[in-house]
């Protein structure tokens, strides 16, 4: 939903200069509270929404392995597709491999970390980084292709982690690997949600900003940079922005 209105408030500022021509989801109509709340938002802007269930597309099928289903999903999905010509397609919160999908669009991808890592979900980034005792985190935006987080990486942002916020919760790690405070305290460990909350706040600006520079023609999923390009300091005069921002 972040991104969602993330790249809706950038359209309406005149600061993108594109459309949403459809939004697909993977849930129904009542799967889950969050994407009804995601999928009514989408078409109250009178944005086309394609829903295809991978749950009930699963049951379907007997409950077999989602593995052996990715592609009949994906087909499925084109099907339903077929009168869309995206020039760019955002994978936000897609979280099945879609080797079929990225193939007919060009699509990119947000991934919490940085180029250099760590890899995996943002919980298990997250948790690597404080294993690590990182000083930085920070996000980019890749080229989905079939091996997941594998594409060639078009963006990215930093941001550090180790500063005057930070510095009270690393002492609470002194002593202690990730697994053992995962298992006492879990995601509300207080470094855990610093991370993530930094991160969020990066997030959908560096994803406005990739599309922004794509839309522009400064760069290309079909022709990406031999090094990404780094955008942190556009992202962080937007989160400077959005701190400054009367509530």
């Amino acid at each position: 939903m972040g991104l969602l209105n993330a790249t809706l408030d950038a359209i309406d500022a005149g600061r993108l200069g594109a459309r949403i021509e459809f939004v697909f989801c993977n849930r129904a109509r009542g799967e889950a509270e969050g994407s009804d709340a995601f999928m009514a938002r989408v078409e109250s802007r009178g944005v086309p929404l394609i829903s295809l269930s991978s749950r009930k597309f699963r049951e379907l099928h007997g409950g077999r392995r989602w593995s052996d289903l990715r592609q009949s999903y994906d087909l499925a999905a084109l099907d339903l597709l077929a009168g869309f010509s995206p020039a760019i397609s955002v994978a936000a919160g897609y979280m099945l491999i879609a080797p079929e999908l990225c193939r007919k669009f060009r699509m990119i991808n947000l991934h919490p970390a940085l180029p250099e890592g760590p890899i995996g979900t943002w919980q298990k980034v997250i948790w690597d980084l404080i294993d690590q005792g990182a000083a930085e985190s920070g996000a980019l935006i890749n080229v989905v292709t079939e091996d997941v987080d594998a594409g060639p990486v078009l963006t990215c942002c930093r941001f550090p982690i180790r500063s005057a916020g930070f510095d009270p919760h690393w002492a609470d790690v002194k002593g202690r690997t990730a697994d053992e405070i995962k298992s006492a305290e879990g995601e509300e460990f207080p470094l855990f949600q610093a991370i993530r909350h930094a991160g969020v706040l990066r997030e959908r600006p560096l994803l406005v900003e990739t599309l922004i520079e794509i839309a522009e023609g400064r760069l290309s999923p079909d022709a990406p940079p031999v090094r990404p390009l780094d955008l942190t300091g556009n992202v962080e005069k937007a989160v400077t922005r959005a701190t400054l921002r009367p509530s």
